[in-house]
């Protein structure tokens, strides 16, 4: 089932593919075993994959196929599938099928192995996105909030945002022939899910599992957060400026104390150069060894972009 699953990625058409064969994969083993001596497939002529597709969507919907995978298997070796979920408040596309099919070969094959599998879907509610595309949509910023708008008023309508494409995941969900349960998925944003993760992480740290560490981080000061690499690679994140910068030399006295030195050079820096070019002043210095001071000093001037 594998090779023939991955047919998923390259296209409409073989999206269809992709369901018949993950159909056969499932049922062949078992009939083949059961009526060895008179099997017999269905002959078919100028072959509409499209069509195919659908009666063997409707075969697993009207005979709950997907729901009997896991109810005929009760007591066996289970096998737990939390879907890595995707986010609703974007619309789905070709990359998507190509991760779940190759999720779905996965659950499938442990249930052919026998196990009881259940698949539990969910929704990626991360934050930073949304809020910018709320913040959008409604020509605000983040000080506006609290001000023009209610801090309630601002969540609840991310809360809608994230779900906006829903309807359009569910209908990719069944066309793929995609197995999850979709009934009750666990949303990242709801108080079930964020207390499970409080939870998981005091237990790592009642166990000594959790340790302090310093990083640098991307920082966002229009957003106030940190940035993660996801949303450092969202469109218009990055761009070129050009940077203008004066670079000025100096001479250093011989056998003249180093911080002596750096209050004379400033000082002169205050008289003899324009006052603009005093912002950012930095005068660093480093002896080439420990017993002498480095004849020659560079000092970089920043000018900023305003």
């Amino acid at each position: 089932m594998a090779c023939l699953n991955i047919y998923a990625i390259t296209g409409e058409g073989h999206r269809h593919l992709s369901i018949i064969f993950s159909y056969f994969c499932l049922n062949f083993a078992d009939y083949f075993i059961k009526n060895k001596n008179t099997v017999a497939f269905k002959e078919y002529k100028n072959l509409d994959y499209a069509v195919l597709a659908e009666e063997i969507l409707n075969f697993w919907k009207n005979n709950d196929i997907f729901e009997k995978s896991i109810s005929s298997r009760e007591g066996k070796p289970s096998y737990t599938f939390y879907e890595g979920p995707p986010s609703a408040n974007g619309t789905p596309g070709i990359h998507h099928v190509m991760a779940r099919a190759i999720k779905d070969i996965f659950c499938r094959y442990q249930t052919l192995k026998g196990k009881q599998v259940k698949r539990k879907g969910g929704w990626d509610t991360h934050g930073l996105p949304v809020e910018l595309q709320v913040e959008k949509e409604l020509g605000i910023t983040k000080e506006d909030i609290g001000k023009t708008i209610s801090v309630e008023e601002y969540n609840q309508r991310c809360r809608e945002t994230v779900m906006k494409f829903t309807d359009q995941w569910n209908d990719l969900t069944e066309k793929m022939g995609y197995w999850v349960d979709l009934s009750s998925p666990y949303v990242t944003y709801q108080t079930p899910y964020i207390e499970s993760v409080w939870n998981l992480l005091k237990r790592l740290y009642d166990q000594g599992l959790l340790y302090k560490g310093y990083t640098i981080q991307p920082y966002s000061p229009a957003a106030g957060t940190g940035l993660s690499s996801h949303e450092l690679n969202q469109p218009g994140c990055y761009k070129d400026v050009k940077d203008t910068s004066l670079t000025a030399q100096f001479k250093a006295k011989k056998r003249v104390n180093q911080h002596f030195c750096l209050i004379i050079q400033i000082r002169g820096l205050f008289i003899y150069l324009p006052g603009p070019l005093l912002h950012g002043l930095c005068l660093p210095m480093q002896p080439l060894r420990q017993e002498k001071i480095l004849p020659m000093f560079w000092l970089r001037l920043l000018i900023p972009i305003l």
